[in-house]
């Protein structure tokens, strides 16, 4: 029994030696804290509104291998600077001629940094997972996993890449060589998310030879699984590359060791969807609706059913009021991507809503159901979200129609126009509206609904009868 497993504690100790003479921990430790410190510190995107990291499970894997846009240079760099290590020791050409079979030395001393490695990402992924799961969340889905174990072996094969790399060329300027090379092609080559789908400055298929994906923009979208398989491929080609380079004992060996890495490269890039809308997919478990009556939600937002089935009825109640036949009869979320400023989805007969509008999002109670019913009248052609300000003369037509509900005028909460900035458009038109003929106004706001829903004209002129500016 003692020699079976004198194999298996010489391996440990071995790992155990190599952590302590390595930078492996050092690397785990930085990729983990740089990564939690952007996410918790940094303003943007992935800490605020639907789109936070920690909101769903999808936009937690996806904001994790976003980062990789400084963590892929910095895994190579660090990985590089371990490869130097014997080098810098002087004790290459000891090493060398050791007993031990060169790959198993490459083994050695690579394991320690990709273990590190892959637990800081892991443990930041422990951290994303614990947050989702104590959030409002009632969505779950596997899909998540290939992203983010992606992410992982991205990590690894970079690291190993890069001390495959300073093997071949032992100089102190390789380690950041990598890193800024690295980090100036994945800043190219990373997608942007102005349009409805994610696209790249080059060529969709080269773009994936990236490990970073897109900043979570629509939360409904997830990464296609031909784009997985690819990048596994890719990833897979690039380790065996480093690790080849780092065993290779000769010139031709060394030469021999980049097979796999364009093995891999062209298998993934006959494997890569050429187009992004096939790259980033419409996860459509997560886009599913979920209904209470008329009021549906995604599969995704699912916990907000509860606090909207209230508001939206009485919302509808109120527009059948209003409108008479020609009123939405359902509320549901809308679920197609769309550009940065692109008109709103629309759907006859329903009212859409887009949650990541505050004016929506952020209601709750009698607030939600005022800006639902102005969602319902005068529904949006200039989006409202965190980087969207839609028009005031938009969010004034919302406010006017609002009031001959509700019998009084209030500017909306949560749009980026201040309240008197709103009420000093909106306040002559409502008080020039309310003076006409009960069915004139019915006239002019039905003539309302339907130039906001055919996003036609001036909403605001529609009530007036002349241009307002």
């Amino acid at each position: 029994m003692s020699r079976v497993n004198l194999p298996a504690r010489s391996a440990r100790r071995l790992l155990r030696t190599e952590l302590r003479r390595s930078v492996a921990p050092w690397a785990g430790a930085a990729i983990l804290t740089a990564a939690l410190a952007f996410l918790s510190l940094a303003p943007g995107p992935w800490n605020t509104g639907t789109t936070r990291w920690t909101a769903q499970w999808t936009s937690m894997a996806l904001w994790t291998r976003h980062l990789l846009v400084f963590m892929w240079p910095l895994a190579l760099g660090l990985g590089a600077l371990q490869g130097l290590r014997d080098h810098r020791s002087r004790t290459a050409e000891l090493m060398a001629s050791t007993p031990r079979p060169p790959r198993q030395r490459a083994l050695a001393q690579a394991a320690p940094i990709v273990l590190a490695l892959v637990t800081g990402y892991g443990l930041l992924l422990l951290v994303g997972a614990l947050r989702v799961l104590t959030g409002d969340t009632r969505f779950t889905s596997a899909g998540w996993l290939p992203i983010a174990l992606l992410g992982a072996f991205a990590l690894a094969a970079g690291a190993v890449l890069g001390m495959g790399v300073a093997r071949v060329l032992p100089s102190v300027l390789t380690p950041p060589a990598l890193a800024v090379g690295a980090f100036l092609l994945t800043s190219v080559f990373r997608p942007t998310t102005d349009a409805a789908i994610p696209a790249s400055a080059v060529s969709n298929r080269l773009s994936l030879l990236s490990p970073v994906t897109a900043p979570v923009r629509d939360t409904l979208l997830t990464v296609a699984a031909p784009v997985h398989l690819g990048q596994g491929l890719w990833f897979l080609g690039v380790a065996l590359t480093g690790f080849a380079l780092l065993a290779a004992a000769g010139p031709r060996a060394r030469l021999l060791a980049l097979a796999p890495l364009l093995a891999g490269g062209a298998l993934a890039l006959a494997v890569f969807p050429a187009a992004p809308r096939d790259t980033y997919v419409v996860d459509r478990a997560a886009a599913d609706l979920v209904c209470n009556g008329p009021v549906c939600v995604s599969a995704l937002r699912q916990s907000r059913l509860d606090g909207l089935n209230g508001p939206g009825r009485e919302a509808l109640r109120l527009l059948r009021d209003a409108l008479g036949d020609g009123a939405p009869a359902t509320i549901a979320e809308a679920r197609e991507p769309r550009a940065l400023g692109e008109r709103p989805e629309r759907m006859a007969g329903s009212v859409l809503l887009d949650f990541d509008d505050p004016v929506i999002g952020d209601a709750i109670d009698g607030q939600l159901t005022r800006a639902l019913v102005a969602q319902g009248i005068a529904p949006l052609c200039r989006p409202r979200s965190a980087v969207e300000s839609g028009t005031v003369d938009d969010t004034a037509a919302q406010s006017v129609a609002a009031a001959w509900v509700f019998g009084d005028l209030r500017p909306l909460d949560g749009t980026m126009h201040r309240p008197g900035d709103q009420l000093e458009l909106a306040a002559p038109v409502w008080e020039r509206f309310r003076t006409l003929p009960v069915a004139e106004q019915r006239r002019r706001m039905a003539a309302l609904h339907e130039a906001a829903a055919d996003c036609t004209g001036d909403p605001l002129a529609a009530l007036t009868g002349v241009p307002t500016r």
